[in-house]
C-alpha cells in the first residue's frame, strides 16, 4: 500500500491523505485536487518520487499557482515534518496493530489521522493540537 499525504508544515496538520495499492499518479492527483478545493498552500514539498517529477503533478501546481520545492536526493531530512509524520504513524498506528486487508488498514489510517490531528499534541507546538493550531493560525491571519 502507498500512501500520500498533505502536511501544512507549520501546525503539523494532515489536511488529506489517499492510500493506494498501486503506484499510479491518479490517487495523489486526486488527493491534491480535494485538498486544493479547501485550501491551497504556497508551496509544496516534495521528494523527488516519480509522482512529484511527473508532469501532471507539475502541471497541477503551476496551474494552481502554487510554488514546487523538490528536496536534494536522497535527503530525508529536508522534508523532516512529513518524515516525523510517517515515523509517528508507523510506531504509534501501523506496527501496533495487525491489518487483515486493505480495509482495515484504510480504517486504522482514517483514526489516526483524526487522533493524530485533533487529540495527540505537539511539544514543537506548546502542546497543542495541530487542529487547534492550524485553527488559531487561520484566526490570526483573518483578523
Amino acid at each position: 500500500m502507498y500512501l500520500f499525504n498533505i502536511i501544512d508544515w507549520y501546525s503539523r496538520k494532515v489536511i488529506d491523505y489517499e492510500l493506494s495499492s498501486t503506484l499510479e499518479k491518479g490517487f495523489v492527483l486526486r488527493c491534491l485536487k480535494r485538498a486544493f478545493s479547501r485550501c491551497k498552500p504556497e508551496i509544496m514539498n516534495n521528494d523527488q518520487g516519480s509522482h512529484f517529477t511527473n508532469a501532471d503533478y507539475l502541471e497541477l501546481l503551476e496551474k494552481e499557482g502554487v510554488k514546487v520545492s523538490m528536496d536534494g536526493k536522497g535527503r530525508a531530512t529536508d522534508n523532516s515534518r512529513t518524515e516525523q509524520y510517517f515515523r509517528s504513524l508507523k510506531y504509534e498506528c501501523i506496527y501496533l496493530n495487525e491489518y487483515e486487508d486493505p480495509r482495515e488498514l484504510r480504517k486504522g489510517i482514517a483514526r489516526y489521522v483524526q487522533f493524530y490531528n485533533q487529540e495527540r499534541p505537539h511539544q514543537s507546538l506548546n502542546e497543542a493540537k495541530p487542529d487547534q493550531f492550524y485553527a488559531h493560525t487561520i484566526e490570526k491571519i483573518a483578523s
